[in-house]
């Protein structure tokens, strides 16, 4: 039976418009996250700062091939600043505020519970609505208070609701467990413990205790000299507390059981994305296999999603030998690895993700465009280009939400910092169209049970029905 071609269709976007050079490093959105209901979403940015939203009403829509489809639609609900640049003194480095990953954790008491992580430190925060309440005298009792009294009709002071204000506080920090680049966080389906991963290392943390954690991988080598891969991404299983995977730069993952060995040295099983056709080898073999990230899909976490530079790969738990299905996604590039070499695009790092039902997956390229692929490899793909898209709905009149409270990604934004950008290398793609490898789509996020996509591009962010 042949695969239903998704054509994404535009829907929302937040975030004001500005040309390249106009942009500074503190706009760039460097993290999507919906919660395990998509009721809300959560971004960050370069210059620390966390942006959350909530789903509003529902609207029904018409996609271009002919379905009927409920598009959620989302508003701003509350910003804060979730990490400020620091100074490690004993290193002589600087730590930058960037946020690196953002993960939601289980909602307790009508509030809202998220981690986010720079480089080295990562910070619960607590997320809840509070009502203001304001105290309103009576006029007689600052007039003759005195006579008020004697009276008999001294009034006490009324509370008044003045509405509800989303509030953020920092609840805990969880620092100076990684001498590396901290690069995924994963909230265990227990709701007690995560993990968060650098380099070399991934450690394992209970939520409820910021002072100590413990080391379950460890690629360190006793001589540096003889390091051979870094550890890319990470991730617990979506359904088995025991189970976790990670990705490394040789293009291998590898799952791990925590019931087997408290440290993590004998994978469980292990899925190599390595190149052995010796024909097929070259000097960029081991850059374009390396896996940038990795996802189970949602549910029993059978298939697992893996991007690389050039493709996307599916990959079957129960055969683990070899992938069930390769997308390629910057075929055209293969050309010209020595150029992309030379700019470093080459190890540019593209997320993937995945539908709540696991058919389908969704990754970002260069000009501003994205992909979305069936899982089974049925099709080839439709590719969008985010701001063609939004230019087509201006024409017909659909309105384009603006820069949102507080300076939400826009020109103006809180704690703006950092430099103007300039344009970057330009190639050409199959169909010879020019390609902008500094306007790419890195982070994105799947709807965990409707057909809706979240997608940083720049300082904006977009969402697509599909």
């Amino acid at each position: 039976m042949a695969s239903i071609v998704r054509t994404p269709e535009f829907s929302q976007c937040f975030g004001d418009k500005a040309a390249l050079e106009e942009l500074t490093d503190a706009d760039l959105l460097t993290a999507v996250e919906f919660d395990d209901t998509g009721d809300y979403l959560a971004t960050g940015d370069r210059g620390g700062r966390v942006v959350l939203f909530e789903r509003g009403d529902d609207i029904k829509s018409v996609m271009p091939d002919g379905r009927h489809k409920w598009a959620c639609k989302y508003r701003f609900y509350s910003e804060f600043q979730s990490h400020e640049p620091e100074f490690d003194y004993l290193k002589s480095l600087e730590i930058e505020e960037k946020i690196n990953q953002i993960k939601w954790c289980r909602p307790i008491n009508g509030s809202r519970f998220l981690l986010s992580t720079n480089d080295k430190t990562i910070k619960m925060w607590r997320i809840r609505e509070r009502e203001v309440k304001e105290a309103l005298h009576p006029h007689n009792i600052f007039a003759r208070p005195e006579s008020a009294v004697a009276e008999g009709i001294l009034q006490f002071p009324k509370l008044y609701s003045k509405g509800s204000q989303v509030t953020a506080a920092n609840k805990r920090s969880y620092q100076n467990a990684h001498a590396y680049h901290i690069n995924s966080l994963s909230v265990n389906v227990d709701g007690e413990t995560f993990i968060s991963a650098d380099d070399l290392r991934i450690n394992l943390w209970n939520l409820d205790n910021e002072h100590q954690a413990y080391n379950i991988v460890d690629l360190k080598p006793a001589n540096m000299d003889d390091l051979n891969e870094v550890i890319t991404s990470a991730s617990f299983h979506p359904s088995s507390a025991n189970l976790l995977m990670y990705s490394s730069s040789r293009g291998v993952v590898r799952i791990g059981d925590l019931r087997a060995s408290a440290l993590f040295t004998q994978p469980a099983m292990m899925f190599d994305n390595h190149i052995e056709d010796p024909c097929e080898r070259s000097f960029f073999s081991e850059i374009i296999s390396s896996i940038a990230d990795a996802r189970y899909c949602r549910g029993d976490g059978r298939f697992l999603f893996t991007r690389d530079y050039l493709t996307v790969k599916v990959w079957d738990t129960h055969m683990p030998s070899a992938p069930i299905s390769i997308m390629e996604i910057n075929a055209s590039l293969r050309p010209h690895l020595a150029d992309l070499y030379e700019t470093d695009a080459i190890f540019d790092k593209f997320e993937c993700a995945v539908s709540g039902d696991g058919q389908h997956v969704a990754t970002g390229t260069y000009n501003n465009a994205f992909q979305v692929h069936d899982r089974e490899g049925r099709m080839e793909g439709s590719q969008t280009e985010v701001s063609r898209t939004m230019a087509k709905k201006q024409r017909v009149g659909m309105g384009i939400v603006g820069g949102v409270k507080g300076g939400m990604l826009n020109g103006g934004g809180v704690g703006k910092r950092g430099g103007g950008r300039g344009a970057g290398g330009m190639g050409a793609d199959g169909g010879g169209e020019t390609l902008a490898f500094d306007k790419k789509i890195m982070h994105l996020a799947w709807h965990p049970e409707r057909d809706v996509l979240a997608i940083a591009g720049l300082n904006r962010l977009y969402f697509y029905t599909v």
